[in-house]
C-alpha cells in the first residue's frame, strides 16, 4: 500500500519545436533558429540540428522496456515547471529486494530523465527506492545506454533490451551497495549534531550554523537532525550512519532547490563521505 501514494505529475504536456522566424517574423542568428514550446510556453531556443525528444516518445519507450522484461513496477513521475521531467520505475519483485529490518525496505529503481530546456540530459540509470523516506537513492553507477539519432526533421530513439541490464545490475551493484548500507547501519552516531556538522563541512551542501554570529544549527541542519531522530525512533534503532545518510538525502531531495542531475551528484557525494566513516 505504501507505493500507492507516489507522486504522479502530468509529464505528457504538449510540446513542439517551431521556427523563431515564423513565430516573431524576425530573422534569428545562426544556431538559434527554433523555439521549444512546452505547454504553451517557450522554454528553450535551439539550432536547426537539434532533435527534440517528446516525453511521449521517451517515457513510453522506457516503460515498454520494463514490460518487455516482464518486470513488475510502480511509477512515480515529476514535472518541474514543464521544463524537466523524470519517471521512476520502482521494481516490485519479491526476489529482488532486501530488507534492512522488517520496516526498512529497499527496492531497485530505474530513473529516466528528459528536459525541454536543456537542463537535463536525456538519460536513464539504476538506483534504489526506500520505503521509510519515499526517496530515491542514487548511489549506483549503472547507467542505461541508448542511442539517439538526430536528423534535421526527425529524432529516432533506440532503446536497449532491459532483461540483461537489470540482471547485471542485481549481480554487480545491487547487493554490493546494499551490503554497504548494512555496514553503515552497524555504526552508531554518538553525537548527531557533530555528525551533521562534519558532513556539511566536507560536502558544503549548506551551512550548519544559522549565521556568523549564531552557532546554533540552521533550519536545514535542524531538519536533518529531526529526520534522523524521528527515523531512529520509528525503526526502534539508535542513530546510525545509514539513518544519517537518509536524513541528508531526504533534505536534499525534498527541501533544497536543485536540478535532478545536481541531486544525483550530491547524493553520491553524501554517500561516499558518510561511508568513509565506516
Amino acid at each position: 500500500m505504501y507505493l500507492q501514494n507516489l507522486q504522479q505529475d502530468e509529464i505528457f504536456v504538449s510540446s513542439e519545436m517551431k521556427s523563431l522566424k515564423n513565430l516573431t517574423q524576425i530573422e534569428s542568428r545562426r544556431g538559434l533558429e527554433n523555439a521549444i514550446i512546452s505547454n504553451g510556453k517557450i522554454v528553450n531556443v535551439v539550432s536547426n540540428s537539434y532533435g527534440h525528444i517528446p516525453n511521449e516518445l521517451f517515457f513510453r519507450k522506457a516503460e515498454k522496456m520494463l514490460l518487455d522484461a516482464d518486470l513488475n513496477f510502480h511509477k512515480r513521475s515529476i514535472n518541474r515547471n514543464d521544463r524537466s521531467f523524470i519517471t521512476d520505475f520502482i521494481i516490485d519483485d519479491k526476489n529482488q529486494f532486501t530488507l534492512k529490518n522488517k520496516d526498512d525496505l529497499i527496492l531497485p529503481m530505474l530513473r529516466f530523465k528528459n528536459s525541454y530546456d536543456g537542463s537535463e540530459k536525456t538519460s536513464g540509470h539504476f538506483g534504489f527506492y526506500r520505503k521509510v523516506c519515499s526517496n530515491g537513492l542514487h548511489v549506483s553507477q549503472a547507467e542505461i545506454e541508448f542511442s539517439i539519432k538526430h536528423s534535421k526533421n526527425n529524432t529516432h530513439l533506440i532503446m536497449p533490451r532491459l532483461n540483461g541490464l537489470f540482471d547485471k545490475f542485481l549481480d554487480n551493484e545491487f547487493y554490493t551497495i546494499v551490503k554497504k548500507f548494512d555496514q553503515m547501519k552497524d555504526f552508531r552516531i554518538i553525537d548527531t549534531e557533530e555528525f551533521v556538522k562534519a558532513i556539511l563541512y566536507k560536502t558544503k551542501l549548506f551551512r550548519y550554523e544559522c549565521s556568523d554570529k549564531n552557532d546554533n544549527p540552521s533550519k536545514k541542519s535542524r531538519e536533518v537532525l529531526e529526520i534522523l531522530n524521528y527515523e531512529a525512533l520509528l525503526l526502534n534503532e539508535e542513530p546510525n550512519l545509514w539513518l544519517g545518510y537518509n536524513a541528508f538525502n531526504s533534505v536534499l531531495h525534498g527541501t533544497l532547490k536543485k536540478t535532478f542531475s545536481q541531486q544525483e551528484r550530491l547524493d553520491k557525494k553524501l554517500f561516499d563521505e558518510i561511508y568513509e566513516m565506516v
